[in-house]
């Protein structure tokens, strides 16, 4: 796995965490954002072909 793939994969796993976090505290606000930055990487590996597996959020 290069650099760019472990990055990627790891930004997407904290920030699921992030957003579970947010939604388990009511945090409406950060929730919406890191939903937003999910979907963004979320597209991101997916215009580089990196398989990101089934994921909890």
């Amino acid at each position: 796995m290069d650099a760019f793939t472990a990055g990627l994969l790891h930004r997407i796993k904290t920030t699921e965490s992030d957003l579970t976090r947010a939604r388990e505290t009511g945090d409406d606000f950060l929730a919406d954002v890191e939903q937003s930055e999910l979907d963004d990487l979320r597209r991101l590996a997916a215009e580089h072909g990196v398989e990101i597996g089934t994921t909890s959020v």
